[in-house]
């Protein structure tokens, strides 16, 4: 990466590898602007067991984020699966820990967007992006979604909302991702990198 590229943050969590399959899709869209290169990371899952440690590298899939990726980010995708509605628990942990980047401001004005992969067709894609805006706005920053000129949002019948993108993996995880839900992820890493860029030369 050149100094003149901007670096955008895609952080996220998958279980079964749906929501990395949307964060892939959105990270092509970053890349496929001039000037913004997309920067996969996860989070490690969390256990009720308190001996339970992750490993230091993820056995497959993005690297863990660190604190100084939010530091260095021009803008940040978030992603969850939903769990009855909400982000997921070690997506949850990981914001809970950014105290110190919420007082500094580390992320105050930078865009960000939301995405999320359920089980069922209506088993809280809204209700989970929105959750995950929560600590966002709390961060200050810029929320974006995916506007109804993507033409995509009225035809999509297994995911993708004005809210962020998302998907409607089956219980088993194995629906493969949509034409539909693949233009919209696609459409919404395009938007953050051109909001970045605009922002930066503002």
């Amino acid at each position: 990466m050149n100094s003149s590229t901007l670096p955008i943050l895609v952080l996220y969590y998958s279980r079964h590898g749906s929501t990395r399959k949307l964060a892939e899709l959105i990270g092509q869209g970053i890349d496929s602007v001039a000037g913004c290169e997309a920067r996969l990371r996860t989070v490690p899952a969390v256990s009720t067991v308190t001996e339970a440690t992750a490993p230091d590298i993820p056995t497959e899939g993005a690297p863990y984020v660190e604190l100084r990726d939010l530091e260095e980010c021009a803008a940040l995708a978030l992603g969850s699966p939903t769990r009855f509605g909400n982000m997921a628990a070690p997506m949850k942990y990981f914001w809970d820990g950014t105290s110190s980047q919420w007082l500094s401001g580390t992320l105050a004005s930078k865009p960000a967007c939301v995405f999320t992969s359920t089980g069922s067709l209506h088993g809280g894609q809204e209700t989970t992006l929105l959750s995950m805006m929560l600590p966002l706005l709390h961060h200050g920053m810029l929320l974006l979604g995916i506007p109804y000129t993507q033409a995509e949002l009225m035809t999509t019948s297994s995911g993708g909302t004005p809210y962020g993108a998302s998907h409607w993996s089956g219980v088993s995880g194995t629906q493969a991702i949509s034409a539909d839900t693949r233009a919209l992820a696609i459409a919404l890493g395009q938007r953050l990198a051109h909001t970045a860029i605009k922002l930066r030369n503002a």
